[in-house]
């Protein structure tokens, strides 16, 4: 990728910002990205979709969208749908994937078809979230759970819970940011995270990076603000167990059709080692703390590099790769 002939690329937006909970973090990523892009010679600029109108960047002739949006209406499949609409590629998975992988609950859903491991989930439509459905949560799932919001990242709206009397705040907490709620099995072992490059047979796998949280938790504020969290890459781990958690992720990658890029989130049990997938992210965070950047680094590949390689793979759900 190296031999990318940057003017070929023509004029780029870096989407960014937008209107989820993730804006923070996505004006992060995306100046990130525009900064690496422009040192290489990539006409790039920045293009906030919560400021301006999407139907600019017909007008304003862009050829190709570095996508560095984060949750809702950027990752979600909503401004992929828009770009397929206008004919301008965009970098990342198609209208299809992005949907199902931004809702955990039908991403497990195909998973499970799959035969791929995730823990176990009980979800709460809208019409089942009364005080006595919500008590019922640990006796199902057993103690401590994870409650999330089923449509969010960054550990937006996600909460540990460890006693029964907690069971109704946590699931108020994820009903900020989302209509239903998902319970969900905590696996106790190591948290790892394996990035994606690719699109089906031609997907690699990145190398797995461990994830050793501070004692109060791998949370929004961990993962983004502080440097309390320690992140090995090499991982660590025996290398067949590296290769089976790569061979899953890649597994769950494909059965999603997602394309360009991704990253697994897992579990791995400490009672046995059996790896638990927890979701996938298909606008991976790109800021200072980002995880795929990091991976890349570990087989030579560096952030500005990166960024081209993402961009350069930029392309529509009516056009295959070349």
């Amino acid at each position: 990728m190296s031999g990318t002939d940057v003017n070929k690329l023509g004029k780029v937006a870096v989407l960014l910002g937008g209107t989820s909970a993730e804006r923070e973090v996505s004006l992060m990523s995306g100046t990130g990205v525009l900064q690496a892009l422009q040192s290489l010679g990539v006409d790039a600029h920045l293009f906030d979709p919560a400021e301006r109108d999407l139907q600019q960047l017909k007008t304003e002739r862009f050829d190709r969208c570095f996508i560095a949006l984060h949750g809702r209406h950027g990752e979600d499949g909503c401004v992929q749908g828009a770009l397929e609409m206008m004919g301008i590629p965009y970098t990342g998975s198609g209208v299809m994937a992005s949907a199902i992988a931004m809702d955990k609950v039908m991403t497990k859903r195909i998973w499970l078809a799959e035969g791929l491991p995730t823990p176990r989930h009980v979800w709460l439509s809208p019409d089942q979230q009364d005080a006595a459905t919500i008590a019922a949560l640990p006796g199902q799932l057993g103690l401590p759970l994870i409650v999330k919001a089923p449509r969010e990242g960054s550990s937006i709206g996600v909460t540990k819970v460890t006693a029964v009397e907690d069971i109704q705040a946590a699931v108020a907490e994820s009903l900020r940011f989302d209509p239903d709620v998902l319970g969900e099995e905590f696996i106790q072992g190591d948290e790892l995270t394996c990035p994606v490059m690719g699109e089906g047979a031609d997907a690699r796998a990145l190398p797995v990076i461990r994830i050793v949280p501070p004692e109060a938790g791998y949370d929004y504020q961990n993962k983004y603000f502080t440097d309390d969290v320690r992140y090995l890459c090499p991982s660590g781990l025996p290398e067949a167990e590296e290769r089976e958690i790569q061979r899953i992720v890649l597994a769950a990658y494909r059965a999603l059709g997602c394309r360009g890029w991704g990253r697994a989130d897992l579990m791995v049990r400490a009672s046995d080692r059996k790896p638990f997938l927890l979701e996938i992210n298909t606008s991976p965070g790109m800021t200072s703390h980002s995880l795929v950047p990091m991976s890349a680094r570990a087989t030579g590949i560096d952030y500005p590099q990166l960024c081209l390689r993402v961009l350069a793979s930029a392309r529509l759900d009516s056009a295959r790769p070349v």
